[in-house]
């Protein structure tokens, strides 16, 4: 259950600005980064026409990922 904590983080530490940022933090090239945003496979939204993302959510939708191998 979300308890409005996502982690410890501050906002300023936790945002991606960007998807080469995006791209770098979860691995992927940002074709593929582009891609999984515009399937709606990883959390992400829109400020002024730039995409941005929390470390935080990326880790959490990646994880099962992780564990899973």
């Amino acid at each position: 259950m979300y308890n409005g904590k996502v982690n410890e983080m501050s906002l300023s530490e936790d945002l991606l600005t960007g998807v080469p940022a995006i791209a770098h933090h979860i691995g992927k090239t940002e074709r593929a980064t582009y891609h999984l945003i515009y399937k709606n496979e990883i959390p992400s939204f829109k400020i002024g026409g730039k995409i941005h993302s929390r470390k935080s959510l990326l880790d959490a939708a990646f994880q099962p990922q992780i564990a899973n191998g």
